[in-house]
């Protein structure tokens, strides 16, 4: 996606909004951590994050069911970044069990069969990961799905009794591409074969023009729900 000069100007001028909402939490809510799953917003705020450098943890969640790109781009951003970012994994021993009493793709076959898995898989390893900080950086954007146009920039998670930043809330595809091209920043390989949002392989897939950004995730299921419960109360 090109970037002409207006989006450009935008976009250095909510760049520097975001650096100061960095430093903010690093300061006022330490120890504070970012979530990141390794699409195009993740990586533009690990760049601004580690640009900055602020003492904020850098983690991320491997499902066990990740695309090969997913990996590929982890690797390419320690790198890059010359930093270790941490990696969380679901507990063995509820995988097991659940793939032995349901079947090894049953996320198919009902709503809260993949609800379950998405608690088991995600879920619950971000809990463990939040344990001790006092608050947690996402990327989500309002204009991705109409649940996340409802979020605030500063927020609080009461499922994990942290606040919850949002920074990126209020950029738009074209700023955040016109960032990732300006700094060179790496991405996921998987957005240029059209998947705007990224998660589990198998229950992620490319999108067609005009499709809303995360049709792509769960299609199989009522296009209202589009979250796996890292961002929603209750699932």
């Amino acid at each position: 996606m090109n970037a002409d000069r207006d989006d450009l100007i935008s976009v250095r001028g909510k760049t520097l909004e975001v650096e100061s909402l960095i430093r903010k939490i690093a300061m006022d809510y330490s120890p504070a951590a970012f979530a990141s799953s390794f699409g195009v917003e993740d990586m533009l705020l690990t760049d601004i994050i580690l640009g900055t450098n602020a003492p904020i943890e850098i983690f991320s969640i491997d499902t066990g069911r990740l695309p090969r790109e997913t990996h590929d781009l982890i690797a390419k951003a320690q790198t890059r970044y010359g930093v270790r970012i941490k990696v969380y994994f679901p507990r063995c021993e509820l995988i097991e069990a659940y793939v032995l009493e349901n079947g090894i793709n049953a996320f198919y076959d009902t709503v809260e069969l993949r609800e379950t898995c998405c608690r088991i898989r995600k879920v619950e390893p971000l809990r463990r990961a939040l344990i001790g900080k006092k608050a947690w950086i996402t990327g989500l954007r309002a204009e991705q799905s109409r649940t996340r146009g409802l979020l605030r920039i500063e927020d609080f998670d009461e499922d994990n009794g942290l606040k919850k930043f949002n920074p990126l809330l209020n950029w738009t595809e074209k700023e955040v591409w016109a960032y990732i091209r300006e700094k060179r920043v790496p991405y996921n390989a998987l957005h240029d074969r059209f998947y705007p949002s990224i998660g589990c392989a198998p229950c992620t897939r490319s999108v067609t023009v005009g499709e809303d950004a995360r049709s792509g995730r769960w299609w199989w299921e009522d296009s209202t729900n589009r979250e796996c419960g890292l961002h929603v109360k209750g699932i």
